[in-house]
């Protein structure tokens, strides 16, 4: 037996926060040697947090994190411990996104990474620089900052591993795990049997499998420990890091840490043998022959066990089962801690949502509900930085209160604010189902009647124009028909904003509001919704869910297993109805009838066009062989009238309020789907292509349709 403590772990870090960052890696250092640990892995950029983007491009981040880095080398914390550290490191003046190998207050080596993400949420190449010169190392001549820190000019910079007295470790950095040919692959068969991963990876929805798979794997054919370390919270954009470190050995998981968590520190601990790795690697023949003629790596030598000898920490850490939250737990409770970074650091009162009593308005205020209930957790097993935060949030003292937000519909009745718009066209059900919902959760809720004000603008162009403008049912044209409903959409903006500015003054408080939007993924992608109206707000928790995934999420939440928020069953059976245009005995406005296609629909065309990377022509040869109950002219119909809609409604994507990202055909303009504005919605030689298409299916055979496409 050849036993070892090692950690990981996940951290709350948030762009540029160096004092913050600092004090977070500080802290989880300490808790993995208070553990026993002698090896922690921390996640990536983890000193000037990862989403600096283009503060990347200032040479003050640089040297910031420097200092952070020779800080914490001087303060002592790494006696005993070797730590693998995410830092963003000039060397040349070449910017690289690295890794640094301390121990005690020495630098071991420097390790910049060799693959980086260029794709979906992620622009590295526009900040940094991939290591090119596999196996080779540089010297690197040290800052000023940590050339006093360490008493070293120089170390070791390259693509190198650590050789301690028992074993040998090195360094992955997030995308090189999801790379074909990873470099945990080479340095496995050269006799590396410690590999650290310090990641900075987004929550997704039904993502996590792909992840745990990808780190089973990595242990599982050539055995040896996989220690992966990743960002927590919301680093200050749209993406949430859902943290989830885990200890795997020999494919197997023996350490798992959470989800979703409010917590800033997160450590994972695991007692591992080095013996059992070893006999392992023996029992694999072909790993034998391949190891034999692996490259020689590149190892710097340490004095220094990670191993106890006296066998001090028990017994080795078993494999467990990993744990997985459904796609509705994810909903509730990854948007959930999102929102809550975002209204701790924002120095915001709280929230304000216009709440309509439909399901996309009711999804936001319940992940809300789900927010306080995880406040309430942490408050109740005395998490002090939730506890710190909530009464500073509700105007308490941070320091002198005695207030703990332990009661999740109280908490919610101080910070939650929201408000039932209504106008003519609203219906009493709508009205009825907020007022529940409202009462449900805890929120401070109101009902405020626009027509007045809807009445009054209306009056006024009738004056300066002449013109009286009717609704569809009335006789009106379609662009009277519209402008009608926009009135009342865009005022209700204006009131949020105005509610959310003063609602805390009216209640005694200081401060203000958030204001909270609730239009899913398939609107922005469809183009379904009023530039400006109550889409637009500061934050939108659902912007990245699709209408499908809400319902089921809405069903699940009125369940005693779910939140218990049983209004939420009437909700979400009701037909999706905007309310913007008079209700008579012929006609109720809905949702799918408005856009022309059903939310079902919307997801096929959603997942196609950004995840299958499908124009018109090919996005109809999938779909006429998926739909092929349908007819083929139908399906060329629905096709052609997505592109256009999703075309001429394009310029919308531009305006959208920032949503966490959770669904892969996400539509935000501004970091994950980079496509033009303006393009000609007729797509003309698209559109022949599939007609010529349609023309020879129906004279086809019908066994030969799809060899004919």
């Amino acid at each position: 037996m050849q036993y070892a403590r090692v950690a990981t772990c996940a951290l709350d870090q948030w762009a540029l926060d160096f004092d913050g960052n600092l004090a977070r890696t500080r802290r989880s250092i300490e808790e993995a040697k208070r553990q026993g640990a002698r090896y922690r892995v921390g996640p990536e950029l983890e000193l000037s947090g990862y989403g600096c983007e283009d503060h990347f491009h200032e040479i003050d981040t640089f040297v910031h994190s420097a200092e952070a880095l020779a800080e914490l080398l001087q303060s002592g914390v790494m006696e005993d411990i070797i730590c693998d550290v995410g830092i963003a490191i000039l060397h040349n003046s070449v910017p690289y996104n690295c890794r640094a190998l301390c121990l005690g207050k020495r630098i071991l080596c420097i390790r910049p990474k060799l693959f980086l993400a260029d794709d979906g949420n992620y622009r590295e190449p526009r900040w940094f620089t991939r290591w090119e010169r596999m196996g080779e190392v540089d010297e690197h001549r040290l800052c000023p900052a940590l050339e006093r820190a360490t008493k070293q000019r120089t170390v070791p910079f390259g693509d190198c591993c650590i050789e301690t007295l028992d074993t040998k470790l090195a360094s992955e950095t997030c995308e090189e795990l999801f790379t074909p040919n990873s470099p945990h692959i080479n340095l496995g068969l050269a006799g590396v049997e410690l590999l650290g991963n310090g990641s900075g990876s987004h929550h997704e929805l039904r993502k996590l499998h792909t992840r745990v798979d990808l780190i089973r794997s990595a242990t599982e054919k050539s055995g040896g420990v996989y220690l992966y370390s990743n960002q927590l919270g919301c680093d200050g954009g749209r993406l949430l890091f859902d943290g989830c470190a885990l200890i795997a050995v020999n494919g197997k998981v023996v350490a798992q840490g959470s989800q979703f968590s409010l917590k800033d520190v997160e450590v994972v601990v695991a007692t591992i043998d080095l013996q059992e790795i070893r006999a392992y690697r023996i029992s694999k023949a072909s790993r034998g022959v391949q190891a034999a003629q692996a490259k020689k790596l590149h190892c710097v030598s340490v004095d220094f066990s990670i191993s106890d000898p006296a066998g001090a920490h028990g017994r080795v850490s078993r494999p467990i089962e990993v744990r997985y939250h459904t796609p509705q737990e994810e909903i509730a409770f990854g948007p959930a801690c999102w929102l809550w970074d975002y209204l701790r650091r924002s120095g915001a009162s709280g929230f304000f949502l216009p709440l309509s009593g439909g399901a996309d308005s009711s999804s936001t205020a319940t992940i809300v509900g789900a927010m306080c209930r995880l406040v309430a957790e942490e408050a109740k097993v005395g998490t002090e930085q939730v506890i710190k935060d909530a009464r500073r949030i509700v105007g308490e003292d941070p320091e002198g209160s005695a207030y703990l937000p332990v009661d999740p519909c109280e908490f919610a009745n101080r910070i939650m604010h929201s408000a039932y718009l209504g106008t003519s066209n609203s219906s009493q059900g709508t009205q009825d189902f907020a007022k529940q919902l409202a009462d449900t959760i805890g929120n401070y809720h109101l009902y405020v009647n626009i027509d007045p004000v809807v009445t009054a603008i209306f009056n006024l162009f009738v004056a300066v124009t002449g013109k009286t403008p009717r609704f569809r049912v009335h006789g009106g044209s379609y662009a009277e028909n519209l402008a009608l409903q926009n009135i009342q959409a865009r005022f209700r903006m204006l009131m949020s904003y105005f509610l959310a500015q003063l609602l805390p003054w009216v209640r005694g408080n200081s401060g203000w509001l958030l204001v909270l939007g609730s239009g899913n993924v398939d609107e922005g992608l469809r183009g379904y919704l009023t530039k400006y109206d109550c889409s637009s707000a500061d934050l939108n928790p659902i912007g990245g869910i699709s209408k499908v995934d809400l319902k089921a999420f809405l069903h699940w939440a009125s369940t005693k297993q779910g939140m218990g928020y049983k209004v939420l069953e009437d909700i979400a059976s009701a037909p999706p109805t905007a309310e913007l245009e008079p209700i008579t005995d012929t006609h109720v406005q809905t949702d799918e009838e408005d856009m022309g296609m059903t939310y079902a629909e919307l997801g096929w065309f959603g997942r196609l066009r950004k995840i299958s990377h499908c124009g018109p022509v090919s996005m109809f040869k999938r779909l006429v062989v998926e739909w092929s109950s349908q007819d083929p002219k139908a399906v060329a119909d629905k096709v052609k009238f997505f592109f256009k809609s999703y075309a001429r409604n394009r310029h919308k994507a531009t305006t959208l309020t920032p949503s966490v990202h959770c669904e892969s055909y996400g539509v935000d303009d501004n970091r994950f789907d980079l496509r033009p504005i303006f393009v000609d919605p007729n797509f003309p030689w698209q559109f022949r292509k599939i007609d010529d298409l349609v023309a020879r299916i129906r004279h086809a055979p019908p066994d030969a349709t799809t060899a004919r496409m």
